[in-house]
């Protein structure tokens, strides 16, 4: 085989898993699409060491310090299929094959977002996912949560920790009486009105237009939306998928193998909830289990 390991997909757990697999001295070639998740926010925190940091500054040092390792490869471009045979056989968009006696996935999600004017905008910078990432800087001010899953009404109930939080139900179904109490216990208002529109200078947000041409101020607004895969190809080699809080998860041992020999998965595709250090932890034991996968294949042949 060429490459002992392809990993697919360039982020966080992608780059963590071809370290410690170019570590152990094995060769591995990073297949990276160059869409990383987090692409839309200024600043990454909670990452040990890296709070506040700037996530494409961090992923270009792991990739630069990946690249000093001889045994690593780097390809730009979009893996679309892959054949499972002897080994694995990547085909990439322009066409071209690559094969490999492991494959770690690790080409991440992208989010679904509502069709709100002004949302897709502030994703990332004043609509956010998770608290513990974005929180905190918005604290003490004036915080909504936008209705779209069953869980939004305990991410509201999560998010008031950070300050006084609005239930924005978007013209959806109220909450069940427990629900409400439950909400009213932790001082979440409930807005039924339909949200037409994010108002704000640039990336910030300072108010929800509503439907019924009413104003709320809000300085961050929260939700937790439906993901998609960014590829296909756990489905194609046949790995199977569980329903997971937010869209499909690629099932996974705790040594980050799926249910297919071989093909281990990282990172947001193979775990709820998300963040950037879940990502790399994830990544490394993929990639450790990978590694070791082929050391002890060769002990026993």
């Amino acid at each position: 085989m060429p490459f002992d390991v392809i990993v697919v997909g360039g982020s966080f757990a992608g780059l963590a898993a071809a370290t410690y697999i170019a570590r152990g001295r094995r060769s591995v070639c990073v297949v990276d699409a160059g869409s990383p998740r987090n692409r839309f926010t200024e600043a990454s925190h909670g990452f040990l060491g890296q709070d506040g940091s700037d996530p494409r500054a961090m992923l270009a040092q792991a990739r630069a310090q990946l690249a000093a390792y001889r045994q690593a490869t780097f390809v730009e471009g979009e893996a679309v299929d892959v054949r499972a045979g002897r080994g694995f056989t990547v085909t990439l968009a322009s066409g071209a094959t690559m094969e490999a006696a492991r494959l770690v996935l690790a080409y991440g999600i992208s989010d679904v977002l509502p069709k709100i004017p002004g949302l897709a905008e502030r994703w990332g910078r004043s609509v956010l996912h998770c608290p513990y990432c974005h929180g905190y800087e918005f604290a003490d001010g004036k915080l909504g949560v936008l209705a779209a899953s069953p869980l939004s009404a305990h991410q509201a109930m999560l998010i008031a920790e950070w300050g006084p939080t609005t239930l924005y139900l978007n013209g959806g179904d109220m909450p069940d009486e427990e629900t409400c109490a439950r909400l009213a216990n932790r001082g979440v208002g409930i807005e039924p009105a339909a949200v037409a529109a994010l108002v704000g200078e640039g990336g910030t947000l300072s108010s929800l237009m509503l439907g019924d041409g009413r104003t709320a101020a809000v300085e961050a607004l929260y939700l937790a939306p439906r993901s998609r895969m960014n590829s296909p190809l756990a489905e194609r080699l046949g790995c199977a998928l569980d329903e997971g809080p937010f869209g499909p998860v690629i099932r996974t041992d705790a040594t980050k193998l799926t249910t297919v020999a071989g093909v281990y998965a990282a990172g947001d595709i193979a775990r709820a909830p998300h963040s950037v250090s879940w990502a790399v932890a994830d990544g490394v034991t993929a990639g450790v289990s990978a590694h070791q996968s082929l050391v002890f294949a060769s002990l026993a042949a």
